[in-house]
């Protein structure tokens, strides 16, 4: 059981698991769940942290056939500039493992962001703290137990 598990299990919401082995493939690590379990891309979420010009580490959740665009981030923290966090601060604030970083069970509470796609689906897919573990849920979970923020967080892939 991942801390990501029990925060869920804490609040009674409903949750599937889906397991693949983390192979090191190359691919990146949302790419990897995708190729490994069948799954749409545009279903599966990546979890990233993100510094503000304040200091501020927020979450941001994105699909993983995205870039995070730190403009709309900016704007919709109403600062000046965001930046991605250092890998090590990542690790660091969630208590997880680049690759397995779920945006539930961090060791500390963070602002979260959610890209609005995710309302689109009945279900999507997320680490559930753990390479080679995945979260199926319905995206208002992140509503029920982040308090998270839906909004236009992503700019396609070149």
């Amino acid at each position: 059981m991942t801390p990501a598990i029990l925060a869920l299990e804490a609040v009674n919401q409903p949750y599937r698991l889906l397991h693949y082995s983390h192979t090191g493939s190359g691919l990146g690590y949302g790419e990897e769940a995708v190729a490994e379990l069948g799954l749409d891309p545009k279903k599966v979420f990546k979890t990233l942290l993100a510094e503000l010009h304040n200091g501020e580490i927020v979450v941001c959740v994105v699909p993983v056939s995205f870039l995070l665009n730190l403009k709309a981030l900016s704007k919709v923290t109403k600062v000046k500039k965001a930046v991605m966090a250092a890998k090590s601060v990542a690790q660091k604030r969630t208590g997880y493992v680049l690759g397995g970083i779920s945006p539930f069970g961090q060791t500390r509470s963070h602002r979260t962001f959610i890209d609005e796609s995710a309302l689109a689906f009945d279900e999507v897919y997320v680490s559930a703290g753990k390479r080679g573990v995945e979260l199926a849920i319905d995206p208002e979970v992140f509503s029920v137990v982040l308090d998270a923020t839906f909004t236009r967080l992503t700019e396609e892939q070149l």
